[in-house]
């Protein structure tokens, strides 16, 4: 009898412990056991999805309402090169403003990796860089956009460490508040603000009326009316009016079968490579200086007048550019795993 109370005792005694441990193992955080953290990686398209959309920019978009090129505020609402419903580029100044074809809210965007970081690029396209004075000019399309350098780390989504934005034929760099990233070759032009959504903090970037220069708000930001564009994978709204403050933009992989990279010698949707077609049809440069042909630029076209980097090196070497431009405390490989643009 004093045997067996000693055996059940210690089979009990068992059950506790596998029970405790099992507990123990229940309450360790995630990775504690020496499993690897899920990582995305930019050759899958869900992936890339996934990158874009946490990354994406709250964006803000002055409005002018000034002159009948203005479409009463919605020349500077942002849209597709084929909102239109086709790849006729040179036909987009003469369609923005039908109301067969409303600017439904969209950005491109692809994503390029090393071992070390992402590279995101954000494109916003206008049918029209536009004007109200005679001595300005126009041209039809406008493509302009930022560039988002994100370091891999243990996290699903990496560290927001830079931005480099396009303004015309200028970038401005970048970095976030408390970040280690600081000027290099070029001097870093502000601090990046965030806003934070439900999954996080996003980089706060604006666009000029008109001409559509962006900068990380609030180096530009909304005079008067505008528009605030919010990201989204399946919803893209049109504007209410000139004075929206709050509109979903659905993002577009520029590296999608049949998307922006693979047209790109589509000669209807590009005069020439990184050129988006553009003529003087449906009156642009009435009332101005003049109107400029094939003047907006895919992301493989972006170049700043003065600095080293090549010309679309946001796309095809961002790793380059901004070992370039700025000091990193951590290493930037600039071995691609996965860049199609080069």
């Amino acid at each position: 009898m004093i045997q067996l109370d000693r055996t059940c005792i210690g089979i009990r005694g068992l059950l506790v412990l596998a029970l405790m441990s099992s507990a123990a193992c229940l309450a360790e955080p995630p990775g504690a056991l020496g499993e690897a953290a899920s990582e995305l990686t930019a050759s899958d398209a869900t992936a890339r999805a996934q990158l874009a959309l946490r990354w994406a920019p709250v964006h803000f978009q002055d409005v002018d309402q000034t002159g009948s090129h203005a479409l009463g505020g919605a020349a500077d609402f942002i849209t597709t090169y084929d909102f239109d419903g086709n790849l006729n580029a040179r036909d987009n100044w003469d369609h923005a403003g039908n109301a067969a074809f409303p600017l439904r809210a969209h950005a491109y965007y692809s994503v390029v990796e090393t071992s070390s970081h992402w590279f995101l690029v954000y494109l916003f396209f206008h049918p029209r860089d536009w004007t109200d004075s005679f001595f300005d000019t126009e041209h039809e399309n406008d493509a302009e956009g930022v560039m988002l350098a994100v370091r891999r780390n243990s996290s699903t989504f990496g560290q927001l460490q830079a931005a480099v934005t396009v303004a015309h034929t200028d970038f401005f760099s970048y970095v976030p508040a408390g970040g280690g990233w600081t000027s290099g070759g070029e001097s870093v032009d502000g601090a990046l603000q965030l806003m934070t959504l439900a999954d996080g903090g996003h980089p706060v970037t604006a666009q000029q009326a008109k001409g559509h220069g962006l900068k990380a708000r609030p180096d530009y930001d909304i005079v008067g009316d505008g528009v605030i564009y919010f990201p989204s994978l399946t919803t893209a709204e049109v504007p209410s009016g000139p004075d929206d403050r709050h509109v979903t933009y659905k993002l577009v992989d520029i590296l999608t079968a049949g998307g922006m990279w693979d047209q790109r010698a589509n000669a209807s949707l590009f005069a020439s490579f990184g050129n988006f077609a553009g003529d003087t049809t449906g009156g642009c440069g009435d009332g101005a200086l003049s109107c400029s042909t094939n003047s907006a630029n895919a992301p493989w076209g972006w170049d700043d007048h003065d600095d080293g980097p090549l010309r679309g090196a946001l796309a095809s070497d961002p790793a380059g550019l901004v070992r370039a431009y700025f000091k990193t405390p951590e290493a930037v490989s600039t071995t691609y795993t996965f860049n199609p643009f080069r």
